[in-house]
């Protein structure tokens, strides 16, 4: 009776996490069959008897992988296990397919790449290869996974590309008409940049931030400054290749170069990036056009 209410006493402290810090060694087999094992030679006889009550119940079956963890650890994957024995894989592979092929949505991404433009001097086979081996996946046909067979009829295919050289009219007239809609993007201009920078959730403002925080340093940006990077960032899309708002990476990290590397040596201060400081890090960067294609 007494080993009772200890065993009861130890498996209210583990609920609790009062034992947390102990360490144990954790068996998982393939078929999820866990038992524990003291590798800790102080751990009371009542966690053990804890871990044998917790080998029952999974098993024992197949070559098991042993792995040493904290209680707290072992709890989470005891957690894992179990879960991973209520579910039916099969009938989530099946619901799976089910839901791909009824609502599915598949984004080809750079479809200009595999165009055949007219401004090229010879023919390249291996495009239109490319496309007669997309056009009746999209089309509709059955494709073979690892989780079963899949047919593409009522799967939605959307696709994109930056057609500078090359137009969508390149592509096989069998594949455009899969695509009927078009829709032309403008750039960014210099506001939408500035917005970018200030609003989005996780704008690389906050992310220089917080980067420099860790070595305990403030970095703040006046609006000036903000607004100064947007408009370089512009310029220079305007001046060579427009890669939209991956242009504010390469600025911001030109900007902050110098501080980013030294920032052992600011611990403690709060650095502000101010317009002038913008304009002498960049400015003649992105006025030199052979700089700007090279460096942002």
């Amino acid at each position: 009776i007494e080993y009772a209410k200890s065993y009861d006493k130890m498996l209210e402290k583990v609920k609790l996490g009062a034992v947390d810090h102990l360490v144990v060694s954790i068996e998982i087999s393939p078929k999820s069959s866990v038992e524990f094992m003291s590798s800790d030679d102080n751990m009371p006889p009542e966690l053990s008897k804890l871990q044998e009550s917790f080998s029952k119940v999974f098993g024992s079956m197949g070559q098991n992988v042993t792995k040493e963890l904290s209680v707290k650890e072992a709890k989470e994957a005891l957690k894992s296990e179990a879960r991973d024995n209520l579910l039916d894989m099969e009938a989530v592979h099946r619901e799976a397919l089910k839901r791909a092929e009824n609502g599915g949505i598949i984004f080809l991404d750079e479809m200009d790449k595999i165009c055949v433009s007219n401004k090229t001097d010879r023919q390249d086979p291996s495009k239109e290869g490319v496309q007669r081996d997309l056009l009746p996946i999209v089309e509709g046909s059955t494709v073979n996974t690892k989780f079963g067979v899949i047919r593409t009829d009522h799967i939605l295919f959307i696709a994109a590309g930056a057609f500078h050289i090359a137009k969508p009219s390149d592509l096989i007239a069998e594949l455009q008409g899969r695509f009927p809609l078009r829709v032309e993007l403008d750039s960014l201009d210099e506001e939408t940049l500035y917005q970018i920078l200030k609003s989005t959730k996780n704008s690389l403002l906050r992310q220089y931030e917080a980067l420099l925080k860790v070595e305990e340093v403030t970095l703040s940006f006046e609006d000036d400054a903000v607004r100064e990077m947007a408009k370089l960032a512009h310029r220079a899309n305007e001046k060579t290749e427009d890669i939209g708002a991956r242009r504010l990476h390469t600025i911001l990290e030109k900007v902050l170069e110098s501080i980013s590397f030294e920032a052992e040596e600011h611990r403690g201060e709060t650095i502000t990036i101010t317009k002038a400081l913008v304009d002498e890090r960049l400015e003649s960067l992105v006025e030199n056009e052979d700089y700007t294609r090279y460096i942002l």
